[in-house]
């Protein structure tokens, strides 16, 4: 057990054993549910909006609303985490994204569409930011690896619901049912939960006053939400925008699809790479750095011509990606104690999903005012300047 000097210290030290196995099936399980709620939707846009009689704003209003909700909500989830404990707001956050998914599929029009895709969204926010500090707390001795674990079963899922969700319609007679079925994951999730509550994991003591960290007032807190919010920037333009650059430069949608396909699932690999490599290291700033390159490479190859090694580019910009799971990764290992894991995760992720809003707008603004790609792929280079910066300070081997 801790000491009263520790920073609003869990109550129990790292678990070996059942507990261990038991937490490695619920972190999983979690996390390939935090982006089923949003990989979803996109393949039946279409077929949502004919239903709902949705209109175009409502319809870039949707695309927009995960890392708005990922900002607001995340920022509270370290308050909810003092009150009750880390695991006990995580299996509510499950059984929000689960009330969400379940209804959101059968509502009769937009606005209601739009708020239980809210539900589902704030579940998913508290999520994201708690997971990190399960990890700390029980697997302190192997914080890269499954960082990097979790980080490709949220890929997974991402990538699963984004591929199955038209065959899934099909099969079933419609949209609502193939979104339905996804309520299914986080129903099966929640349940590998329970032990870890009885287990009281994530439970915090009453913080001392002198114990009270002022993330905000934190250097490296700073790195980690500029770095995130960066990464994420980054990592939303290519979703929004990387398959159209490869049609307007005269690739076909089949082709254009599949090389966005290799960039996204180039993610899974490089999880597992870096989970290898990244918590053994003093210091991740050299991996910020070069993945920092990769993207900068990635985007002056597509300014320069997209058709020129299209697979060079989407390779290089898969793998820039990668900087989401070393910043979780990152994250975990700046933070003294899992508590203050907690509020470096809310910071970083809160701060750094409001910096990655603007980003794919105003990709999307420069592209219809200039009437090409050059003007927003050069503000894309021009991004991964801080960030690589950024990650830079971040990556420094110091503590909060």
């Amino acid at each position: 057990m801790q000491t009263s000097d520790d920073h609003a210290v869990l109550i129990d030290e790292p678990r070996t054993g059942r507990t261990r196995l038991i937490a490695v099936v619920a972190v999983l399980l979690a996390a390939f549910n935090l982006r089923l709620a949003v990989t979803s939707v996109g393949p039946v846009l279409n077929e949502i909006r004919g239903a709902l009689g949705m209109s175009d704003t409502v319809a870039g209003l949707l695309t927009s609303v995960p890392v708005l909700c990922f900002a607001v909500f995340g920022l509270a989830a370290p308050r909810l985490a003092r009150r009750v404990g880390a695991a006990r707001v995580i299996v509510t956050g499950l059984a929000l994204l689960t009330v969400g998914l379940i209804v959101r599929p059968y509502v009769p029009d937009t606005a209601l569409f739009l708020l239980f895709s809210v539900v589902a969204l704030a579940g998913i926010a508290v999520v994201n930011v708690l997971l990190p500090v399960i990890v700390k707390e029980q697997f302190p001795d192997r914080v890269g690896a499954m960082t990097g674990f979790y980080s490709v079963s949220l890929n997974a899922g991402a990538s699963i619901a984004a591929a199955a969700t038209v065959p899934l319609s099909h099969a079933f007679g419609g949209w609502r049912l193939g979104l339905l079925c996804w309520a299914v994951i986080s129903v099966i999730a929640l349940p590998s939960w329970l032990p870890l509550l009885r287990d009281k994991t994530g439970e915090v003591r009453q913080e001392t006053p002198a114990a009270d960290v002022r993330i905000s007032r934190s250097p490296v807190a700073w790195a980690l939400a500029i770095f995130f919010g960066l990464q994420a920037t980054g990592a939303y333009v290519m979703i929004g925008w990387l398959p159209q650059m490869y049609r307007d430069a005269g690739l076909s949608a089949e082709k254009a699809g599949l090389l966005f396909a290799v960039a996204s699932v180039l993610a899974v690999p490089m999880s597992f790479l870096l989970s290898a490599i990244t918590g053994r290291m003093h210091s991740q700033s050299g991996l910020a750095a070069a993945l920092a390159v990769a993207g900068i490479a990635g985007w002056a190859g597509m300014w320069w011509s997209p058709t020129a090694a299209p697979w060079l580019w989407a390779v290089l910009l898969g793998t820039s990606n990668a900087a989401f799971p070393l910043v979780l990764t990152m994250i975990a290992l700046r933070g003294r104690t899992p508590a203050v894991v907690v509020k470096l995760s809310a910071f970083a992720q809160g701060v750094g999903y409001l910096i990655a809003i603007p980003g794919p707008i105003l990709i999307g603004f420069l592209h219809d005012r200039s009437g090409g790609w050059r003007v927003p792929l050069t503000l894309s280079i021009a991004l991964l300047v801080p960030q690589l910066l950024a990650g830079l300070a971040a990556g420094r081997n110091r503590q909060v």
